[in-house]
């Protein structure tokens, strides 16, 4: 869908990595500017996150590799760099002197807490901005504290995906106007607007503030409840009509504790008498129970019971390549299949990509 797009990735860690790996899933030529030596531990020589890139290794604090650097951005449609606001600029890869030499060039920025405001320049983490723009505030049960949610909400959600969003708006304009853009994508504005869909089920349009009120945070008819082997089941029947067929499946149509759904005094009470079924069955005992059904119930599973698991499977959404368990590119596009992008060893490309830049090759 992407063929013909370039794309420089500056390395980083986290969502802008993402980015790029999902622009190369769809097609588009990202080559990533990996350092002389990996930033992190984490970041070692086989990184899923970079399937399907080209690898050049730079050092940015040499002026000869800065010259590389610059010659790179200005071949591209879009670039994506992750560092604090003000970093790529004193490497003299900033936005201005960036498109002063490629017009069309979308510049992708990707940070916490954006590229302006009183946080800016300070650390922080996937939680820590989740915390910030209210996200996290309903992420757990009333009474608790709320729980460390799995990076993608933060990293990938508020972050990758809307950097993406802004990468591919930005690219169409600029291929009607020749002109080319910032993108400013921060994971605090992200994840703030993702609550959106939250308060548009608020009968007022605005979230309560007490947790365990409002309609996708405290109904016992969406949680998960632990079973008696010490597996969990999902339950997340929101309409009535499906709410039905959940309490006819557990033989409690006609129990009057349960007639209410959207009685928010009752959750309580009704999540705890659910909770005193549910352990008294192992989880595939309640797999079983309600598969073939429309209750809107399913057990949780691991990434590798995921992968077996029979729709999974069907769909080939979780994949062998490379002695990784991948996941497969999405979203799909018709019936085409879409294959695994290989990953390349860090700075595997870099003496073709440098050929190229000398040779002044067209792309």
């Amino acid at each position: 869908m992407l063929n013909g797009i370039r794309v420089i990735e500056i390395e980083g860690l986290g969502p802008g990595p993402f980015a790029g790996m999902m622009l190369a899933d769809l097609g588009a030529e990202v080559i990533v500017v990996h350092r002389p030596e990996p930033a992190t531990p984490i970041a070692g020589e086989s990184n899923l996150l970079d399937r399907g890139k080209k690898s050049i290794l730079l050092d940015l604090k040499a002026p000869e590799d800065i010259d590389v650097a610059k010659a790179l951005i200005a071949s591209a449609d879009a670039l994506i760099e992750g560092f604090r606001p003000g970093v790529m600029e004193r490497l003299g890869l900033g936005p201005d002197p960036s498109l002063a030499a490629n017009p069309k060039l979308v510049y992708g920025r990707m940070t916490g807490w954006g590229q302006d405001g009183p946080k800016a320049l300070k650390a922080g983490h996937d939680l820590n901005y989740l915390a910030t723009s209210g996200a996290l505030w309903y992420a757990g049960e009333p009474g608790a504290a709320p729980i460390t949610p799995p990076t993608m909400l933060g990293d990938v959600g508020g972050g990758a995906l809307y950097l993406v969003a802004g990468l591919l708006a930005g690219l169409l304009r600029a291929q009607k106007s020749g002109r080319g853009t910032v993108v400013d994508a921060a994971i605090v504005d992200g994840s703030a607007h993702m609550m959106a869909l939250l308060m548009s089920m608020a009968p007022t349009g605005n979230l309560l503030k007490e947790r365990g009120k409002s309609l996708l945070d405290g109904p016992h008819w969406s949680r998960v409840y632990a079973c008696s082997d010490g597996r969990h089941i999902s339950v997340q029947c929101l309409e009535p009509k499906f709410y039905q067929v959940f309490l006819e499946v557990l033989d409690l149509q006609d129990d009057p504790g349960f007639a209410a759904q959207y009685d928010p005094a009752q959750w309580p009470g009704q999540a705890a008498r659910l909770s005193g079924i549910f352990i008294e069955k192992p989880m595939c005992y309640w797999a079983d129970l309600f598969a073939g059904t429309e209750a809107c119930v399913a057990p949780v599973l691991a990434p590798d019971e995921a992968a077996a698991e029979a729709h999974m499977a069907a769909r080939n959404v979780w994949r062998q390549a490379q002695g990784i368990t991948q996941p497969a590119p999405a979203p799909r596009f018709g019936q085409k299949k879409q294959d695994l992008g290989k990953i390349p060893a860090r700075g595997a490309h870099s003496a073709a990509i440098r050929a190229e830049l000398a040779a002044g090759k067209p792309r």
